[in-house]
């Protein structure tokens, strides 16, 4: 006998954002950083976060209902999870995306229903203001929040391709839109023999330098400042792009493969990584999101399955190209020349 069917999907998906806002704001006030120095009374939270007594029981009780605190004895702490990913404190923080996310996105994408019927962007470009990164390059605490956001949604899958990849067969490397830079470190962190570069916008630089340098890998990787539209892509064993194609349209997409391929030797790889979509375009729930998410935020961004970027790379003359899953809804696409 079939299941009768209920309305429970359906409005615990249309009122999501409930639970999100709940999350961005707990992560904004930093909730899961004041934890990590140990419990924490209802009374006590509230007093050192500023919460009004009307609302504070609610919000902690409603992060606890979420999975996202626990509660014993009438104190709060953090979860396995919340204290690892969650406390600014220590490396494995992902908070930089969700800081994003609470910032920039979740205000754009109020308008998401006009994006999908004029398929204009519903950022600052909207009100007349500059495109999404230049206003971040502008800003140079917006584009330190930027950077690391990148690391945030980055960090898993870049420890994965530092181990996954066969870097014993290659002597350098190239992370083109390196950001932070945490791509880079990974692999370096993971392969002693490996050299690389970041390359990236002038004023990514000091940002790059400071985490390089804290992650005490600086003396094997090295910054250089460059434009991909204007120059050439520095030679390399390997060059990486993770991130970055989704944020163009198709002609700046197979120019930044052909870029890459040039920039390569014979047997020479070119590594691509974001949130693939599946081949079927059924599967990946996140990847389609984060294509409506650069709908939003660029002029002519769109994610992509892997065949969609193993047919690019075919044609910008790579000989083998592949696909691998990395962690959640990333996978890496793979060409060798």
């Amino acid at each position: 006998m079939q299941d009768h069917p209920t309305p429970e999907k359906i409005l615990q998906t249309g009122m999501a954002f409930w639970a999100s806002k709940t999350l961005l704001s707990a992560v904004e006030m930093g909730i899961f950083t004041e934890l990590s120095r140990g419990p924490a009374s209802l009374d006590s939270l509230s007093e050192r976060l500023g919460l009004h007594p009307r609302s504070a029981h609610d919000f902690l009780d409603a992060l606890l209902a979420l999975g996202f605190l626990k509660r014993e004895g009438g104190r709060y702490s953090n979860t396995l999870e919340t204290d690892l990913f969650l406390d600014r404190n220590k490396p494995s923080y992902i908070g930089g995306i969700l800081e994003m996310a609470n910032h920039r996105l979740y205000p754009f994408w109020a308008d998401l229903t006009e994006a999908l019927r004029t398929g204009q962007p519903q950022n600052e470009c909207k009100t007349g203001g500059a495109g999404l990164f230049e206003t971040l390059y502008a800003d140079p605490a917006r584009l330190k929040e930027f950077l690391s956001a990148m690391t945030g949604v980055s960090h898993a899958s870049n420890t994965v391709i530092a181990r996954l990849f066969p870097w014993k067969d290659y002597q350098t490397f190239i992370d083109v839109g390196t950001a932070q830079g945490d791509l880079a470190v990974q692999i370096a962190l993971a392969n002693p023999h490996l050299r690389g570069v970041g390359f990236d916008l002038p004023e990514v630089a000091p940002i790059f330098q400071q985490y390089t340098a804290a992650m005490s890998v600086a003396d094997r990787l090295t910054f250089m400042p460059g434009d991909f539209f204007k120059h050439d892509l520095p030679k390399a064993d390997v060059v990486l792009m993770g991130h970055i194609l989704h944020d163009w349209d198709l002609p700046t997409k197979k120019m930044l493969i052909r870029k890459a391929f040039e920039a390569i030797p014979a047997g020479g790889a070119l590594i691509v990584y974001e949130t693939i979509i599946d081949d079927d375009r059924s599967q990946n729930a996140f990847g389609l999101m984060m294509s409506l998410n650069m709908l939003i935020e660029t002029p002519g961004g769109f994610d992509y399955t892997g065949v969609d970027c193993k047919a690019w790379m075919s044609e910008a003359g790579f000989s083998i190209t592949r696909v691998e899953p990395l962690t959640g809804p990333d996978s890496m696409v793979i060409g060798i020349k």
